[in-house]
């Protein structure tokens, strides 16, 4: 069919248009070539331009080339289907070469005779690793194997940090020694020389231990997958059982850190609460408030204790469920893990493999390029509505300053990133603040109250039932934030997600969820406690219910 498409003549017709300018009668001849492969906006819109035409007739001229266009395109394909059987007719085409043309067109757009999907790896790893994590016999063998991996590449990066720690202390006391003979027998370019020297030092040793690291992560993850699929395939023969080389020795798993332990209770508060929402239809949900830093819930520990063991378990048992727990980070408007709580978080994530899903470094790669592929995208939308009059500015001004910095986000946007090598939690919302969050004066219309609100609508959606949110919307407690600054500013929070939960029953029909608010690890066990009390006359508790027997009330009378 091809060839005969090849083999096809074109018929040229002249399209003619009669119009007034006035009182002088004007007429239009433009020569077509049918069939037309262009479209007919795109055709008027040529015309148009070439031949200086008037506004005024710009809609009868496109409706006359429409349907010009339709009746002649059906006249040459009339005209080609009965040329095609008369030479049927006649015996001149190739019978064999038409089947085989109609049934190639017919299995490859029927979807009954079209070639099945090709299996995705990703897909099925992920049902491989479901079904055995769910089996008692195998998931402690899986968290032996992971916890293996995440100590071998921990070793690693502490050798990274040592071997870095010693080459700063030798370049500083060389650069220590350079400035003393400054002004005697060296010079400024001398001291800069050295310098550069040393940076470049650094820049080759870290781009050394990153490679190596890159490549490690990247055989433990064939390595791990690989194993996966193949125990799930052994299982399947009654015959074979574990095997023992990837087992782990138990004074492995049971060895406990108790300074680090007791550091952690004494540092760790939490107050739970059981609330109900809702008018009519209410829905139960729970509510926590924990005094802890929020990497918390991503580290690994080094070693395994019973408590840890349960929740990493627990992780890994909801990786691929409808119950995903999720963690909101409060972060600047660059998409980098180069600063601040990004870079603490990236070397979290970076000391064990992620099994599943792309890498941080990949993930964000992405997110800057969906980023800077809406932000022109969305920069075409308002050079389109710069001729309509803008009645507040901020919108004039948001529009500058994303031309400045197309590749960054707005306050109160955020990207998301998937883990699977994070100690508690599965999705991480990576929310942009600015400096107005550290004021006293924002107010529930504020970016980041409303990026809350989105972020619970993504929770919605998206089988995230437990979210862990920064309470005063800051990671760090600071001299301006005193106690009527905290009280005030969770105030806020909590009256505002108190609204977008009750909000969420329209969005997910009414599903139980756990909100943890998370303050400072440095605030004080004073102000944990006014904010403990705060919770209760904000939301609506669950009031338990006593029942007693009918003996039992005879006896107290």
């Amino acid at each position: 069919m091809k060839g005969n498409q090849e083999k096809r003549s074109t018929s040229e017709v002249e399209f003619v248009f009669h119009f007034k300018a006035g009182r002088q009668a004007c007429m239009l001849n433009v020569p077509l070539e049918f069939p037309l492969q262009q479209s007919v906006d795109d055709l008027h819109g040529r015309l148009m331009l070439l031949h200086n035409l008037p506004c005024f007739i710009e809609n009868d001229l496109k409706n006359a080339l429409r349907t010009f266009i339709e009746e002649e395109n059906i006249n040459y394909y009339d005209r080609e289907a009965e040329q095609a059987l008369a030479r049927l007719q006649c015996g001149d085409a190739d019978l064999d070469q038409l089947v085989n043309g109609w049934a190639k067109a017919y299995t490859e757009t029927t979807l009954e005779h079209a070639r099945p999907e090709e299996p995705d790896w990703d897909e099925d790893f992920a049902d491989v690793y479901h079904e055995l994590i769910h089996s008692p016999e195998t998931s402690r063998t899986l968290l032996n194997l992971e916890h293996s991996y995440f100590v071998s590449v921990s070793e690693l990066i502490a050798e990274r940090d040592m071997e870095l720690k010693k080459l700063r202390e030798r370049q500083e006391a060389k650069m220590n020694t350079v400035m003393q003979e400054l002004g005697k027998t060296l010079t400024d370019q001398d001291v800069n020389s050295f310098a550069a020297t040393h940076f470049e030092s650094q820049q080759a040793l870290e781009n050394k231990w990153s490679n190596e690291l890159k490549q490690i992560r990247a055989i433990q993850k064939q390595e791990y997958q690989e194993w996966v699929v193949k125990l799930h395939q052994d299982l399947k023969n009654p015959n074979s059982s574990i095997s023992d080389e990837i087992k782990l020795q138990p004074s492995q798993l049971t060895e406990s850190a108790e300074g680090d332990e007791r550091y952690e209770e004494q540092g760790k508060l939490e107050e739970s609460f059981t609330i109900h929402l809702g008018a009519q239809l209410k829905t139960m949900h729970n509510l926590r408030l924990l005094r802890t830093d929020v990497l918390d819930f991503c580290k690994h520990k080094r070693h395994y204790r019973s408590g840890v063991k349960l929740h990493r378990l627990q992780t890994a048992l909801s990786l691929y469920s409808t119950s995903l727990c999720g963690l909101v980070l409060l972060v600047d408007n660059r998409i980098n893990s180069y600063s601040g709580i990004k870079r603490d978080f990236a070397t979290v994530c970076q000391e064990c493999t992620d099994f599943h899903f792309p890498q941080l470094e990949e993930q964000l790669e992405i997110v800057q390029q969906v980023a800077l592929y809406a932000r022109a995208q969305r920069g075409s939308k308002v050079k389109g509505q710069q001729d309509v009059p803008n009645r507040n500015g901020g919108s004039e001004d948001k529009s500058k300053a994303v031309e400045r910095n197309p590749a960054n986000i707005l306050p109160g946007e955020f990207y998301i990133t998937r883990h699977s090598n994070l100690s508690e939690k599965h999705v991480v919302f990576h929310l942009c603040v600015d400096d107005n969050v550290r004021s006293g004066n924002i107010t529930a219309r504020d970016p980041a109250i409303m990026g809350l609100r989105n972020i619970l609508k993504v929770c919605c959606t998206h089988d995230i039932t437990t979210i862990s949110i920064p309470l005063l919307l800051v990671h760090d407690m600071s001299e301006e934030m005193t106690i009527p600054w905290c009280l005030k500013r969770a105030e806020l929070v909590f009256k505002c997600v108190k609204g977008f939960m009750m909000e969420m029953a329209s969005w997910d029909g009414g599903i139980s969820r756990t909100v943890q608010f998370l303050v400072p690890q440095n605030i004080s066990e004073e102000m944990f406690y006014q904010l403990s009390n705060m919770l209760p006359q904000i939301f609506r508790l669950s009031s338990p219910l006593t029942l007693t027997s009918k003996r039992d009330s005879l006896k107290q009378q």
